[in-house]
């Protein structure tokens, strides 16, 4: 499968440029499956320490006009995060548009920041606990949404499931950039499977560089630069099967297999 991660900036007068060579790379590149930054192409409304209801309508808006602009990447999966309002909780939702079914809603962000120039939990209502598996074409994956990286226990719920990616959009700043590869590491090998992330920038520095495809060995295939901003790697999803039998999963194979007997922890499509 042919995936692709990228940066893209928010700024009208940047984005254009970064948003047209995204597509003109994944269509050169015939990739399947895109995953985009933390609130792509959207105002990040988090910086702010108080909420504002006309800036949330003006986003979530905007994140309905994002969707209309999916179809010019022309691959077949797209997955990342909008604003949606539901049952009168704010929501920052991932989603998985597709060209045969267009957009599906995945979970929503649980775990957020609440401190300077990350006012998440001020904007956002907690979204699911859970963290399961999805599909998208031959692949399955999960979603960890930026912060939720840190959820060490959701990779070995993971393994048990049998995911081949897990994807996280994020919007992560340059401050503390050198925390969060070393992290995409550990998500790829604890799970065995493939760790794919795309990162917000912007002119400011506010949301630093480095998106990434990691393989299950812990290897890092691509890593996005100011010279490189998108990035395509074909990934083998056998591979991410197979690491599912090997070190150090197989060490904790006693306890996968108690998880996967629990409650929400069936095989991803089952």
């Amino acid at each position: 499968m042919r995936v692709t991660v990228c940066e893209l900036p928010h700024e009208p007068e940047e984005l254009d440029a970064a948003w047209a060579a995204l597509c003109e790379h994944t269509r050169s590149r015939r990739s399947q499956l895109v995953l985009l930054p933390e609130f792509a192409m959207l105002d990040p409304v988090w910086e702010s320490d108080r909420f504002d209801s006309a800036r949330w309508s003006a986003i979530e808006a905007a994140g309905r006009n994002q969707i209309q602009c999916l179809p010019a990447l022309g691959v077949e999966h797209v997955v990342g995060t909008r604003p949606v309002c539901v049952d009168g909780r704010r929501l920052n939702q991932a989603y998985h548009w597709s060209a045969r079914d267009g957009i599906q809603p995945l979970r929503s962000k649980y775990f957020m920041p609440e401190q300077p120039g990350n006012w998440e939990a001020t904007w956002f209502h907690p979204g699911d606990p859970a963290f399961p598996c999805y599909r998208a074409g031959p692949a399955s994956f999960g979603v960890n949404i930026c912060t939720e990286l840190w959820a060490l226990e959701t990779y070995g719920r993971y393994a048990a499931q049998g995911v081949d990616m897990v994807l996280s959009p994020r919007a992560t700043s340059a401050a503390t950039a050198p925390a969060w590869l070393p992290l995409g590491v550990v998500a790829a090998i604890r799970s065995g499977a493939y760790c794919l992330s795309s990162n917000r920038v912007d002119r400011t520095g506010a949301c630093g560089r480095g998106s990434w495809i990691i393989d299950p060995a812990g290897t890092v295939l691509a890593l996005t630069s100011a010279t490189m901003r998108c990035a395509t790697r074909e990934i083998d999803l056998m591979v991410a099967t197979e690491a599912k039998g090997t070190y150090p999963r197989n060490a904790l194979r006693a306890w996968r297999q108690a998880l996967s007997a629990a409650k929400g922890s069936t095989p991803c499509g089952s």
